[in-house]
């Protein structure tokens, strides 16, 4: 019953963000093509069967029962529904073929600028709203670093403190994972080690690396203490309290919250603990759990590990804000889909389809509620955008290109041109939406 629960939880908020990312590109589409007179036949959103419609003036309105897109139809365009017999009759000045090619050429962009502006208008309405919480890099110290670890595989070592990215230095650490940065040539990382600072190179393939093992987090520096104990727990019947640091382990010493988890759950018989309470030490003795592994310990809080900020913006930084992260959200999906041409990234672990997304948006809700929801949303919207440009026959990019072509040559494609590449655009689109789908169930169930 709870994986029906899920499955319906997942569905209906996969459901609501396309259905936000969808009205919205469809609505500049429209709005350019009222703006220079064009006659709109149909607003769509969402594909047959049709669950209800209505018409106002020229245009009928339609919700489509398929939740995976949405379309405007044009007079005079030859779109996604493949009709042509307005190619013989007279030009109307109202029609999309009878305008200037400047003007088509903003339509067509419309709904990808709109989807930009969505984005931006998320970002800057999250910093507004919610400020932003942050830890500063001077307020850390040095990291846990396994020997088994990427960090360790690039040159990492324990006690190093990570400072900047690409030769920049930053303040915060969020700024360390910048989607912007990580995606660029020849990623290096910036580190502080005993008061030098070392340049640490990476692999092509590091961020593959990274989605299936992990990197450094702000866990890998907080300190081997915990901040309460379970009731009735190994660690609470050995008389441990919230507060106390572990500083070694069967005589290993430890000074790292991950290190210390790694040496409980490596553990298969009773630990013998050095414990610090308050600046005096003592030994206690226990077993994990038979079956969670876990002694019953709570990490340390990051406000009592390290300095937390809250940064509050006001309506102009809040916009600063929208801009700069859609901006890096952007670059860093235009320069990831760079590498995985380049086969520096995998593609079967980075391209999803809607499976992919659908479980994304919801594992960004569940944590995040509606603020992970709505920074899912405006991450999606620029990925529309940019998807939505590719130079494909059947998309927005594909369009442009064939307005391009007119421009630079003063004369249209032929429509028996157009309606070929338009067909083999869209057999080339559901070619790749069965790839990726099946990446995504391989990928879902470990195939």
């Amino acid at each position: 019953m709870d994986w029906i629960l899920s499955f319906s939880n997942t569905i209906l908020i996969f459901i609501a963000a396309i259905f936000i990312l969808v009205t919205i590109h469809e609505l500049g589409h429209f709005l350019a093509a009222k703006l220079f007179g064009m006659r709109v036949n149909k607003f769509s959103i969402g594909f047959p069967p049709k669950i209800f419609g209505f018409k106002k003036g020229d245009t009928e309105y339609v919700l489509g029962a398929t939740p995976l897109g949405g379309y405007v139809s044009i007079a005079g365009m030859i779109d996604e529904s493949m009709e042509t017999e307005f190619v013989d009759e007279e030009i109307k000045p109202d029609e999309f073929r009878a305008k200037p090619v400047w003007q088509r050429m903003i339509v067509i962009t419309a709904g990808v600028i709109f989807n930009v502006i969505l984005a931006v208008a998320i970002y800057a309405g999250i910093a507004l709203h919610y400020g932003e919480t942050v830890i500063p890099i001077d307020s850390m110290n040095g990291a846990y670093v396994s020997e088994t670890s990427v960090a360790y595989q690039i040159g990492m070592q324990t006690g190093d403190r990570l400072i900047g990215v690409n030769n920049k230095e930053v303040q915060h650490f969020r700024q360390l994972l910048n989607p912007s940065e990580l995606t660029g040539r020849d990623l290096t990382f910036l580190v502080e080690r005993n008061g030098e600072r070392v340049t640490l190179s990476t692999p092509p393939n590091f961020l593959d690396l990274v989605s299936r093992d992990g990197f450094i987090s702000q866990e890998h520096y907080l300190p081997s203490s915990f901040s309460a104990v379970q009731e009735g727990s190994p660690a609470d019947q050995a008389g441990l309290e919230g507060g106390d640091q572990i500083v070694a382990v069967d005589g290993e010493p430890v000074s790292y919250w991950v290190q210390l988890v790694e040496k409980i759950q490596a553990a298969d018989s009773a630990l013998t603990l050095d414990v610090d309470r308050n600046g005096e030490r003592f030994q206690v003795s226990l077993s994990p759990d038979p079956e969670s592994g876990q002694i019953g310990i709570a990490s340390p809080s990051f406000e009592n590990s390290f300095r937390v900020e809250q940064l509050n913006y006001n309506l102009a930084q809040s916009l600063g804000m929208g801009l700069e992260r859609s901006n890096d959200a952007l670059f860093g999906i235009v320069q990831g889909i760079g590498k995985m041409f380049s086969g520096d990234i995998s593609v079967r672990e980075n391209l999803g389809g809607p499976v992919a997304i659908a479980n994304v948006t919801r594992e960004a809700t569940d944590r995040g509620g509606w603020l992970g929801f709505w920074n899912i949303t405006a991450f999606l919207s620029i990925t529309l955008a940019i998807m939505n440009m590719l130079p494909i026959p059947a998309l927005d990019g594909g369009h442009f290109m064939f307005l391009v072509y007119e421009g630079i040559t003063r004369r249209e494609p032929s429509p028996k041109v157009r309606m070929g590449l338009q067909q083999l655009g869209f057999i080339l689109l559901i070619g790749l939406f069965i790839l990726v789908t099946f990446n995504d169930i391989l990928r879902t169930f470990g195939g």
